[in-house]
């Protein structure tokens, strides 16, 4: 029999020393529990990822240092077998470090494994540190138990889609009784079906019982769920580690089965449906923001509120990562804002009990618009006219967040930032993005469900019924310069996710978009939106970082060039 801990950490990028401390104290609730061992995420030690921390010299010290104080703090469960992901250095041509798995025990490492496959698509980017390591078939004996250990990506690869190489196929052939994979996998909408799908025929192709752990936590765009879980043939997921929360959970193995945790009885097998989407947003952007803002060192962050949906939901979901009593926002009203508008934001921070200032701009504005036309000799108007309101508001609010040390958040969605519908140094302003990952029918529809779930209103009913505005020119609607978003929104998600998304998502869209290309009206306008997509790269190039929801987020999973020719 072996009891084995999987050891879900909220980690921090570069905090070698904080993180050790919090896997020493996940270590000695193993050791409590009566596990042999306990394991770990890919790169526990560093955090994931490091990025180019990893080309700085004084880095590398640091992790050798650290490498030597992880054994030390092994010596406090002298019992317990520790499974930890680290960069270690190597020797030879090529990069000068591997994606290592080390197991510890009482200070000294008895086995050391280098993750073979390294994936450079969507995030991710290994190949640029490490170098692939050598074929291996890394397997320990443990509590009577031949313990096989892969490293992410070596697991993921089973059917050879992506690589020619199969570790996971080398160690079964040397017969393990259990595979133990550490993952650093980013969630996304959809993620936990695929991890699920891929490790059950995983382990039913090779008849391996599979444990696999992740780590959890916002780290700039990526945010990890957590959601470890044990798989065994035939019967599928039989445990599964809370979401998006640090856990440290134990498991009984034996006899090719997870037979209970902490002395309960798996109920089995894990139920197939997970978060509804919704849910799942609203979790994955307030775990994203609250780590964001504390790694970053804020303790508060400020949000212009304009009385539309989109600074509405911003300022509700900051609200509930990092309490209302840490949330500020600014009206700022101009000639062409509507009273109804300066109405709604105070319903909205009276209900989710917010600091509201306000702060009009109309006599800045003004004062431009006059040296403007003396400098140049010709009134100020049009784009440039409304882009000035922006522009002036971000000045404000870029005061405040300088002066009282709040971080700024963006408040741009997914739909605006994709056609460029935004004002470069305007409403672009900010150190985060936390909504850029929503297409705009998604704000509305997360909207209604905080108000749902929440027991009564937060998000007042008037913002969401109004037609959306930027109320930059007198009578301005949205639908003036784009398509409704329903169907902006179907050929934004064709072009920019299209096989990516989800399956129930990507045969409504591939139909609504079917029809739309079927006349002549709809081939134009797929043909402007398209072009409206790729003249807006520069300012997607300049914006804040967006917490990522999709597989295919703006950012670092979605790199265009700015000087291109498209056709």
């Amino acid at each position: 029999m072996l009891n084995i801990s999987l050891a879900q950490l909220n980690l921090t990028i570069g905090d070698l020393a904080g993180n050790i401390a919090r896997m020493t104290a996940a270590a000695q609730k193993a050791a409590a529990a009566g596990a042999q061992v306990v394991v770990f995420s890919e790169l526990a030690l560093t955090g994931y990822p490091p990025d180019d921390l990893l080309d700085e010299p004084d880095f590398l010290i640091r992790i050798d240092v650290a490498l030597a104080g992880l054994l030390d703090a092994s010596r406090l469960t002298p019992d317990l077998h520790w499974i930890v992901g680290a960069p270690t250095r190597r020797q030879g041509p090529g990069k000068a470090l591997e994606n290592s798995l080390l197991a510890i025990n009482n200070g000294k490492v008895v086995l050391s494994y280098a993750k073979q496959l390294l994936p450079t698509y969507s995030v991710f980017d290994e190949r640029r540190y490490f170098e692939p390591g050598p074929e291996a078939t890394p397997i320990l004996k443990i509590g009577g138990m031949k313990i096989g250990f892969l490293i992410c990506e070596d697991a993921w690869n089973d059917t050879c889609e992506h690589y020619p190489i199969n570790p996971l196929a080398q160690l079964a052939a040397a017969q393990p009784d259990l595979v133990v994979t550490i993952n650093a996998s980013p969630s996304s909408v959809g993620k936990r079906k695929v991890r699920h799908a891929i490790f059950a025929a995983a382990s039913n192709r090779h008849k391996l019982p599979m444990v696999y752990v992740n780590q959890i936590g916002g780290h700039d765009q990526l945010i990890f769920d957590g959601a470890s879980f044990a798989v065994v043939p035939h019967a599928g997921v039989v445990f599964e580690a809370s979401r998006f929360t640090e856990e440290v959970a134990t498991l009984q193995f034996r006899r090719g089965k997870f037979s209970c945790v902490e002395g309960k009885t798996l109920a089995t097998p894990v139920p197939p449906v997970g978060l509804p989407v919704m849910a799942f947003y609203r979790r994955q952007i307030v775990l994203g923001l609250s780590d964001y803002a504390r790694r970053c060192g804020f303790g508060k962050v400020v949000v212009g509120s304009s009385g539309g949906i989109d600074s509405a939901l911003t300022l509700a979901l900051a609200a509930e990562a990092l309490g209302p009593e840490n949330v500020i926002a600014i009206t700022l009203p101009s000639r062409f804002s509507s009273a109804g508008s300066i109405d709604d934001s105070i319903s909205l921070c009276r209900n989710l009990g917010i600091k509201l200032f306000e702060h009009p701009i109309h006599d800045i504005v003004a004062n431009y618009e006059q040296g403007f036309e003396a400098a140049f000799s010709e009134p100020l108007k049009g784009v440039a006219q409304e882009n000035l309101q922006a522009r002036a508001r971000g000045v404000i609010l870029m005061e405040y967040s300088n002066h009282f040390g709040a971080l700024l958040l963006a408040t741009g969605n997914k739909s605006e930032i994709s056609v460029g519908y935004c004002t470069l140094y305007g409403d672009t302003n900010g150190g985060l993005g936390p909504i850029g990952d929503l297409y705009k029918t998604e704000v509305f529809d997360l909207a209604r469900h905080m108000n749902e779930t929440s027991g009564h209103e937060l998000i007042p009913e008037a913002i969401i019924e109004k037609p959306p505005s930027a109320e930059l020119s007198p009578e301005q609607k949205d639908t003036d310069s784009l398509p409704p978003y329903p169907v902006l929104d179907t050929i934004l998600k064709f072009l920019i996710e299209g096989e990516r998304l989800s399956v129930e998502e990507r045969d409504t869209v591939k139909a609504d978009y079917a029809r739309l290309a079927e006349i002549e009206d709809g081939i134009a306008l797929i043909a402007r939106v398209r072009q409206m997509i790729w003249k807006s790269e520069y300012k997607r190039r300049q914006a804040p970082p967006i917490l990522r929801l999709r597989e295919h987020a703006f950012g670092s999973g979605r790199r265009m060039p700015i000087a291109a020719k498209y056709e």
